[in-house]
């Protein structure tokens, strides 16, 4: 009896053992696993997350081939299914000295019609290439916008002025935009909104127009869609999954990874949502 029992105890411990060996194992297969489609995952949205979190401030001008492939196909697919709107691109200075005579279309089909440009940054910059854009634009038939990219930290009055200085609106231009797309640091939320309304009070008692608002998706329905609710959107959305715009966007930037001939590195697409001749005839005085 005391054998047996002697025996059966070590025999007992051993089994135990490699069973919790066993099962340690498996649950260290199975955070490999989760921690490699985590990180697959993120990396794959890793432009949706930045952009998300504020942190992509530069447009991406060195992609792969893979990625360069799928920025192609999302763009001529988004192009095709909306051949019945009409198409624009947004520049600045980071797009170096544009070529306009060659710089009509996208995919070597799809017009461009409209341009957005990027005329002044919170108090006291200039978008070096502005006054330049601005005028061969205009010469060579785009429909003429110009934005403002709002410094959350920086007095909007004083962005206002600077905006308002730099930029003379002709007929058939669009109406101002203001570009918002941080939070900021140095104030609360409620102080941020107090700005962007006295920014765009002061712009639309000065072109006696309606400014447009810029910003991304999250950003907008987090933070503008209720207090500015009477002002429309321009709206940012770079997800795969996002067929076409939302109803109340004016317009839709569904891309900033589009190649135009004539243009340095890549360049934002946007979508026209919406009866495009009647709106330019509107702002017209």
């Amino acid at each position: 009896m005391t054998y047996k029992k002697n025996y059966s105890s070590p025999k007992r411990k051993v089994v135990r053992k490699k069973n919790f060996s066993f099962g340690r194992i498996m649950l260290y297969v199975f955070f490999l696993i989760t921690l490699i489609i985590i990180s697959l995952g993120v990396y794959q949205f890793k432009d949706g997350l930045l952009y998300y979190l504020g942190f992509k401030t530069t447009h991406s001008d060195g992609l792969s081939d893979e990625e360069r492939k799928i920025a192609d196909i999302r763009i001529y697919e988004v192009l095709s299914e909306h051949q019945d709107f009409i198409f624009g691109m947004d520049v600045s200075e980071y797009q170096g000295d544009i070529d306009w005579v060659k710089s009509q279309k996208v995919e070597d089909t799809f017009a461009l019609s409209f341009v957005f440009i990027r005329a002044t940054a919170g108090k006291n910059k200039v978008d070096s290439k502005f006054k330049k854009n601005w005028k061969e634009a205009k010469k060579n038939n785009f429909v003429r916008g110009a934005y403002h990219y709002y410094r959350p930290n920086e007095n909007s009055i004083q962005q206002a002025n600077n905006f308002i200085k730099t930029v003379k609106l002709s007929s058939g231009d669009f109406p101002p935009v203001l570009d918002i797309e941080k939070l900021p640091r140095t104030q609360s939320l409620d102080s941020l909104k107090v700005g962007l309304k006295r920014w765009l009070t002061k712009v639309e008692k000065h072109y006696k127009m309606k400014p447009i608002i810029y910003s991304g998706e999250s950003y907008y329905k987090d933070f503008l869609r209720k207090e500015f609710s009477d002002y429309p959107f321009w709206i940012a959305n770079y997800n795969l999954w996002k067929k076409k715009p939302e109803k109340e966007w004016l317009m839709w930037q569904f891309t900033e990874k589009a190649k135009v001939e004539g243009i340095k590195g890549t360049v934002d697409l946007n979508v026209f949502n919406g009866d495009f001749v009647k709106f330019i005839e509107a702002t017209k005085p």
